[in-house]
């Protein structure tokens, strides 16, 4: 396979990099006083609670009222909460507003934050914002341990707990007293404990492998990540210095500065990664998961490949609230949608062919999980255009495109473009094309199922094939890793040595993303926190992919697909890049 991140159900080799927490430098906070009880502590009242934390929707299900600076009165449902102290409460900065956190964690302990005595949004410098997020230099102000009736006053009206007005940006909220209960109850068990998988001196991973991948394969993955593992903890135990600053690879930071400031006299945890090996058929993967968790849970699941389909696993990882991988579920993340992108962005490119309009296209689709990936993602974009339904050819797995049963489509459609979703097979049915009669002047192939055998097409079909093509072309993946491989080759030595590899490139973006990541946790390992904080990953440069990102609420990082054609030496763009997933 040649994505690493799939549509959940059109897989072949998923590779599910599974944003667990990984991380290069593990640096534990202070210890916290545990936050009070709960003043009720059933399931119901943490679900009503999470409701109106989240989606600004009270009990009754009406939407929560909000009043804004002159008294505008604002649904609840704009100023959710998670709106701006996110999911897992650790609170973000927005332009030059710092955010606090309003987890049970923090609420409930004093906390020291930089603030503007005129309650106006004051400009920080760099240094300031990293510094906002480091206890040694939190001096300037300080608010006492909230209490539930401080902290109603703080919702409802703008009260800190230390009697200051707080900034104008937060929302003074109309909750009547029950409704407040239910979500000081909800804030207080809100990131209240480290998630499962976090001890005192480790954090734990576990990577999921089924028994029908390739031994060659599973290496390709492994490596990048066991030498990113080792290497860490090694230079953990080498050089335990609490004060390091880590340079930026190219994303906007949440602190919004080229270095992030690690506090002084943190604990550091080390790594460890446990491989799950799944045996057997997918009906009796759900027992071998649950025994691997009961006897040693992780804080996720970091990496994972299987020849079959990744759902029994995404269902586990989900109920589990484990970091894994889906197609819309929040405790996920893709590199990409997989094939179902490349069919998208065949339908947008054939959609802005004027000459197009109302032909007939005819779509061969193999009857494979990569196929029928590929077709779904191609018609559900076009139906979205309202064009005219495609003709669609099944060929089950195996069976062999003829040239008299080509010929005879051709002939009875007369086609304006052929999809052809095939592997390999789509070589001969090109040649086929080439030398017969109402042949198109347009073909589609995917280049994710062609494999390498892309590289093999004929020169006599390079004019009328194209290609979707979901990687970067500006460089070859080979000179992209490379270059990406300079800054930390001393940690990955070995991991250079098969970077040239997609699979194993991939697995290498994993280590640099969670690398960052984990350093912006800056020890506050919340699941939920996790995925905050990659949300605010933009602009990754990392090999392999011309453009990768994601943002508050997205699941995939890289959204589009360009369309290409192969000329004697190199791969020539015929578009731009197709997306339509700007919110995905």
């Amino acid at each position: 396979m040649n994505s690493l991140m799939k549509n959940g159900n059109a897989s072949r080799h998923l590779v599910a990099l599974i944003w667990g927490a990984v991380l290069t430098l593990l640096l534990a906070t202070s210890s916290f006083a545990a936050p009070p009880a709960l003043s009720a502590d059933s399931q119901e009242t943490l679900r009503l609670g999470e409701r109106i934390y989240r989606e600004g929707v009270l009990p009754s299900g009406e939407p929560l009222r909000a009043s804004l600076k002159g008294g505008i009165s604002a649904p609840g449902t704009t100023f959710a909460c998670v709106s701006c102290h996110l999911r897992g409460g650790l609170g973000s900065i927005e332009g030059v507003t710092v955010i606090p956190p309003t987890n049970g964690a923090k609420l409930f302990k004093p906390f020291q934050i930089y603030s503007s005595a005129t309650n106006e949004d004051k400009p920080f410098t760099p240094i300031q914002l990293v510094e906002q997020k480091s206890k040694y230099f939190q001096k300037n102000q300080r608010r006492p341990v909230y209490t539930d009736k401080s902290l109603t006053y703080a919702l409802r009206g703008g009260i800190d707990s230390a009697g200051r007005i707080m900034s104008d940006v937060m929302p003074r909220f109309l909750l009547e007293d029950g409704d407040m209960k239910l979500l000081i109850a909800y804030l207080k068990s809100l990131s209240s404990e480290f998630s499962p998988g976090v001890s005192d001196t480790t954090i734990r991973f576990a990577t999921i492998i089924t028994d029908d991948v390739s031994l060659e394969e599973q290496n390709a993955m492994l490596i990048p990540l066991e030498n990113f593992i080792r290497n860490k903890n090694l230079t953990n135990f080498l050089d335990p210095r609490a004060g390091v600053r880590s340079r930026s690879t190219g994303f906007r930071s949440r602190l919004m500065s080229e270095t992030t400031l690690v506090p002084r006299g943190v604990a550091i945890r080390k790594m460890s990664l446990t491989r799950w090996v799944l045996k057997g058929s997918p009906d009796t993967w759900r027992n071998q998961l649950e025994e691997y968790y009961r006897k040693e849970p992780v804080f996720a699941i970091l990496g994972g490949m299987t020849d079959g389909v990744w759902q029994p696993i995404h269902q586990f990882c989900e109920e589990n609230q484990i970091p894994s991988i889906s197609q819309t579920d929040w405790y996920t993340l893709y590199l990409s949608k997989g094939y179902y992108q490349e069919g998208d962005a065949a339908a947008r490119f054939l959609n802005d062919k004027d000459e197009l309009k109302g032909k007939t296209i005819v779509q061969i689709v193999r009857d494979t999980r990569e196929g029928r990936a590929l077709s779904r993602g191609f018609l559900e974009t076009w139906h979205d255009f309202e064009q005219k339904a495609p003709v669609t050819v099944i060929l089950k797995a195996g069976e062999t495109l003829t040239a008299e049963l080509l010929q005879q489509k051709l002939a009875q459609e007369k086609p304006a473009a052929i999809i052809l979703w095939d592997g390999p097979e789509s070589l001969k049915t090109l040649e086929m094309l080439a030398v017969g009669k109402n042949s198109p002047a347009m073909v589609l192939v995917s280049s994710s199922f062609l494999g390498k055998s892309m590289y093999s097409l004929n020169e006599k079909v390079r004019d009328f094939t194209y290609m979707t093509y979901p990687y970067g072309i500006t460089q070859s993946p080979e000179e992209k890793s490379q270059y990406l491989m300079v800054p930390l080759k001393k940690f990955n030595e070995e991991a250079n040595a098969v970077a040239t590899n997609r699979i194993s490139q991939q697995s290498y973006i994993l280590t640099v993303i969670l690398n960052m990541a984990l350093i912006e946790m800056r020890g506050n390992y919340y699941r939920d926190n996790l995925l905050d904080v990659i949300s605010t990953f933009m602009d990754l440069d990392v090999p392999l992919y011309d453009r990768l990102s994601f943002g508050p609420g997205q699941r995939y990082a890289s959204k589009g697909c360009f369309i290409v054609q192969l000329s004697k030496n190199r791969i020539l763009k015929k578009n731009g890049w197709m997306s339509g997933w700007a919110t995905q």
